[in-house]
């Protein structure tokens, strides 16, 4: 199993770009699935649509099944967890567990995780790239996961 990989920055720095990128780089060589920390509370469920009626009426999960994709709306979230790392960590588990080899997160810096810093921003370690969204190889770092060779760039220059 490869370690999750954040890519972490501030807001417009260009992290979603780069999460796309890489992606379309590693889904070749294995399933991957991706988590989004959000910072506001959002509404996925159209109000009045069947979905929605449902979980209203007091459903634990609705899952809505498409001609061509699936969703699962369960209530919870960061503020019902024990703390966001657990949450986290609890949702990594769950896409191990369906399969995927890789695992890509946008946001949690101060996650355990290996890190790839869009912009300057201090981070919690491990640190495997830091600059600009132009300075950032992603055939090299999507080898380097796959390989298992991510390396912690601060370490070296500490």
């Amino acid at each position: 199993m490869h370690p999750p990989l954040c890519l972490v920055g501030p807001s417009d720095a260009g992290k979603t770009t780069l999460l796309e990128s890489l992606v379309a780089e590693l889904a070749d060589t294995g399933r991957v699935g991706t988590i989004k920390s959000i910072h506001h509370d959002i509404e996925i469920d159209t109000p009045g649509k069947d979905t929605h009626r449902h979980r209203t009426a007091g459903a634990d999960t609705v899952v809505g099944l498409t001609p061509s994709l699936s969703f699962e709306i369960t209530p919870g979230g960061k503020d019902a967890a024990d703390s966001e790392l657990a949450l986290l960590e609890s949702t990594i588990d769950d896409l191990r567990a369906a399969g995927y080899e890789f695992v890509l997160i946008e946001g949690f810096h101060n996650a355990p995780y290996p890190k790839l810093v869009v912009g300057d921003r201090p981070v919690a370690p491990p640190v495997v790239a830091r600059g600009p969204p132009a300075a950032f190889d992603i055939s090299a770092l999507a080898t380097a996961m796959v390989e298992g060779t991510l390396v912690d760039v601060d370490a070296d220059s500490a």
